[in-house]
């Protein structure tokens, strides 16, 4: 609807329950999984048993609460230890090709941009088993041909990183360029004629400007890495990020400690989010 146009208050009212009917459904099961991480039951379901922070702060089991679980917290650890590197990789790789797409011209120029973005239409699961194919023949070969055995090429850590760094660095790139086709060179210039070196120029004028950029990109890779599903499990090896290890629990039966470990991740992703928020007012 365009708001300086005239409608019909039927028409109005109409889409106005729409648009409160879409939130209520984005915001109900959120809703259903923060509440009954509060039940007082060993199943997150009514009837609604009591109040309870159990499943946060309990020492006992059944009812052990998430800051007591040991494999919930390791496996907590394993994907900010991931998404730690994915972030890093992503940005610093990101950043170089924003810099390369913007800023040269050269033969395959637009091949290569879409070659960029190939990961972000190909379906996770299709790019993890993919990833694994191809590590996995390499590694059979080198041990064929010469017995060597690197673990590296195997499922783990390793690929699960190279996995999900081969489609965030794409969302790096984007969000780092949309800042960057902002930029005035001429700021480069005169740092120039002012007898500074072209990467004196880079790390004094154009960083702090892209600075906001880089934190967004960061904390969207970041976020992006720590709830990736798809492509982390066909390349996870034995230390398990978070969401395969709810995804194990799961298939054992839900409990209310995973709708617990569910709203810590949603006040997390909120407080990175508000973060981001603050940072763009801020600049």
């Amino acid at each position: 609807m365009i708001p300086s146009i005239p409608q019909p208050a039927f028409l109005r009212f109409t889409y106005g329950a729409y648009v409160a009917l879409f939130f209520v459904y984005l915001a109900l099961p959120l809703t259903v999984v923060i509440v009954f991480a509060f039940n007082d039951s060993q199943f997150p379901s009514l009837p609604w048993e009591g109040f309870t922070w159990n499943w946060f702060f309990g020492e006992e089991r059944p009812m052990i609460g998430a800051f007591h679980e040991r494999a919930i917290l390791r496996a907590i650890g394993t994907s900010a230890w991931v998404a730690l590197c994915v972030s890093v990789l992503s940005v610093g790789v990101g950043t170089a090709n924003a810099f390369l797409f913007n800023r040269y011209d050269f033969r395959g120029k637009n091949l290569l941009y879409v070659v960029m973005l190939l990961p972000l239409v190909i379906p996770g699961i299709v790019l993890g088993i993919s990833i694994l194919v191809f590590s996995s023949t390499i590694a059979n070969g080198l041990w064929d041909f010469a017995k060597i055995d690197l673990e590296v090429l195997r499922p783990g850590l390793v690929l699960v990183i190279l996995g999900q760094f081969s489609f965030i660095t794409t969302i790096a790139t984007l969000v780092i360029s949309a800042r960057l086709q902002k930029f005035d060179q001429s700021l480069e210039e005169a740092a120039l004629n002012l007898g500074a070196t072209p990467l004196e120029a880079i790390r004094t004028i154009t960083i702090p400007f892209l600075r906001p950029a880089l934190i967004g990109a960061t904390v969207v890779a970041f976020l992006m890495s720590f709830e990736n599903f798809n492509t982390t499990l066909m390349l996870v090896g034995s230390d398990a990020p978070l969401t395969i290890a709810m995804f194990d629990r799961l298939k054992e039966g839900s409990t209310p400690l995973l709708n617990a470990v569910s709203l810590l991740l949603i006040l997390g992703s909120s407080l990175l989010a508000l973060l981001v928020i603050l940072v763009q007012r801020k600049k």
